[in-house]
């Protein structure tokens, strides 16, 4: 049987560069897109597959979709990695923000979706693996934003899944908790400079304390995701959800266990409120 094909967004770091990189020495025909190839150009040694794409813009996930279809035919695996953390607090986050938010962490998500689907069912074989967050079931202060990105993720997830299991396709979340990734100092000077100066100074600068911290000290590498993406993708009866990376399992039990206003004062008590 020919390899696999697998596409992933969001290529160009952390885990989902990670992940290219590990599914291609694993003998999967990997397609590896991003905005910036240039960030990309060190997978190809590794046989990654790099190409152009913006999953904000329509014509460009169209054209790489079907680059991929008119050389492989098929893709069989997509990973919707692509994914920022826009924080701020939910009064000073700018909409035009807000809506770049929900078009690259949702949106994108489903349109790349959408156009890998039909070859899929057309197969009777697929795995769509959407990379949620931990925070797609949290939502901490100040995350009011990229957390209602993650909800809707979750929940598109739940119903995508019971739409196309008739048709041999697996839809899968994983939802990574602290993870050594650009992402927490995107997400921390976001933070500082949308709500770093007025009336939530000081939940912000202590929030970004924290997240800092996780990065630096204890955050997990983002082959631990790797791993879990290729666990999933490879078992003939996937789990729905996958948790893993640093507090990722501790975490969503407490959530699950504290009733909200025990959580929230959980919450709050770590920023010092």
């Amino acid at each position: 049987m020919s390899k696999k094909v697998v596409l992933i967004t969001g290529a160009s770091s952390g885990i989902g560069k990670t992940t290219a990189k590990d599914l291609a020495q694993k003998g999967f025909t990997v397609y590896g897109v991003a905005r910036n190839v240039a960030k990309m150009n060190d997978l190809k040694e590794f046989g990654v597959n790099v190409l152009e794409m913006d999953v904000t813009n329509e014509q460009s996930m169209v054209n790489g979709i079907n680059q991929i279809f008119e050389k492989e035919v098929r893709i069989d695996v997509l990973i919707n990695n692509a994914g920022f953390g826009s924080y701020g607090s939910v009064e000073e986050v700018p909409m035009s923000e807000v809506k770049y938010q929900m078009e690259v962490n949702l949106f994108g998500a489903a349109r790349v979706t959408q156009l890998v689907l039909p070859k899929m069912i057309e197969n009777h074989y697929g795995k769509i693996v959407n990379i949620s967050s931990i925070g797609g079931k949290i939502a901490s202060p100040l995350g009011g934003w990229y957390h209602a990105s993650k909800f809707a993720l979750e929940a598109l997830s739940d119903s995508l899944r019971n739409e196309v299991r008739q048709f041999g396709v697996d839809v899968i979340v994983v939802e990574p908790g602290g993870i050594k990734t650009e992402w927490g100092s995107i997400a921390t000077n976001n933070m500082l400079k949308v709500s770093g100066q007025g009336r939530y100074k000081q939940m912000a600068e202590n929030f970004a304390n924290m997240l800092n911290s996780v990065d630096e000290n204890s955050g997990s590498e983002p082959k631990l995701i790797a791993d879990v993406i290729y666990e999933a993708i490879t078992t003939e009866e996937p789990e729905t959800r996958y948790a893993a990376g640093f507090m990722a399992k501790e975490l969503l039990d407490m959530r699950k266990n504290m009733s909200d206003k025990e959580f929230d004062n959980a919450s709050l008590s770590q920023l010092g409120f």
